[in-house]
């Protein structure tokens, strides 16, 4: 199948990466990958149980998460299997298991999963927690409620209480830690969703950037000093990614960006965008090209309130 890139894209990817490369990587299929669910079973014991018919090759950055392939290069439905099922794994993209590792959730903290819908990072961030302290699953529309509901149920969750609410009118709490994974353009997903390529404008592109910078805004603000709020897209835009962080570091004075150190390929972060100069912690975050890992794109920052 033929991928039609249109020429706003094209002009401005290549100013952003080798446009060569991620063209290349972005027609490409996808690697599939899982993580283990350590709420109902250890790892060793999902990889007996899938060994005779799945290679599992270990995630580097994720010592739970495995990209998976069918030994006979048969089948694709890994959501079909009965350990699926069972909420003994959950399909999950490898690059999306980043941020709650970098939350580093702990036993006693009070957590704010402010856009938790479908629950991969909500699930990852509970087996973490190893089903202790409290998660706070956000998230402001019914229909994606109801999969977030499924999901926490399936992975065996307990100690999480779904809220439907506009991220925006949670008010005057102090959250140990807040993951915002954020709604987002998804031009890091193209890979698996060709109709991102389609319904590219930059327009929307704006759009979203400014419910993102109102959304880490309030995040920010509903977070205790100390905390750690981990901001993440699956966009590769600049303007959701680092250009939302550089607003939030010139709206507070007390937020600090802090290093990311995991085992995974990185771009350095973009600094410079439309004629602005962003701040030099943006640095500090992660960004993500497809053609890094042979995953999918992505972005995530750690921001620490001092």
């Amino acid at each position: 199948m033929e991928i039609v890139f249109k020429e706003n894209f094209v002009e401005r990817y290549k100013n952003l990466t080798d446009f060569d490369i991620f063209k290349e990587i972005t027609v490409k299929e996808l690697r599939r990958s899982i993580r283990v669910n350590t709420l109902k079973i250890s790892i060793n014991e999902l990889k007996s149980r899938l060994k005779e018919k799945w290679d599992l090759e270990q995630i580097p950055w994720c010592k739970e998460g495995f990209f998976i392939r069918d030994v006979k290069g048969e089948r694709k439905d890994i959501g079909n299997l009965m350990e699926h099922s069972l909420g003994y794994f959950y399909v999950q993209e490898a690059a999306s298991m980043i941020p709650p590792i970098i939350l580093e959730p702990g036993e006693n903290d009070i957590i704010l999963d402010m856009a938790a819908s479908p629950g991969s990072k909500t699930t990852q961030i509970a087996a973490l927690m190893e089903n202790k302290g409290l998660i706070v699953a956000n998230d402001f529309k019914y229909d994606r409620i109801k999969a977030l509901g499924i999901n926490l149920q399936r992975c065996g969750v307990s100690n999480a209480v779904i809220t439907l609410m506009d991220g925006l009118r949670i008010k005057n709490f102090e959250f140990d830690k807040i993951l915002l994974d954020a709604p987002c353009s998804g031009t890091g997903t193209i890979r698996k969703s060709l109709k991102t390529l389609k319904i590219y404008n930059t327009k929307m592109i704006t759009k979203l950037s400014n419910m993102q910078k109102r959304l880490i805004e309030n995040a920010f603000l509903n977070l205790k000093k100390g905390g750690i709020l981990v901001y993440s897209t699956c966009s590769l835009e600049p303007e959701e990614n680092e250009g939302v962080i550089n607003h939030l570091l010139n709206k507070f004075e007390n937020v600090k960006i802090g290093k990311i150190n995991i085992n995974i390929n990185k771009s350095p972060a973009i600094m410079e965008f439309n004629n602005e100069t962003y701040h030099e912690e943006i640095g500090n975050c992660l960004r993500l090209w497809p053609q890094d890992n042979d995953t999918e794109g992505f972005f995530v920052a750690k921001i620490i309130k001092n």
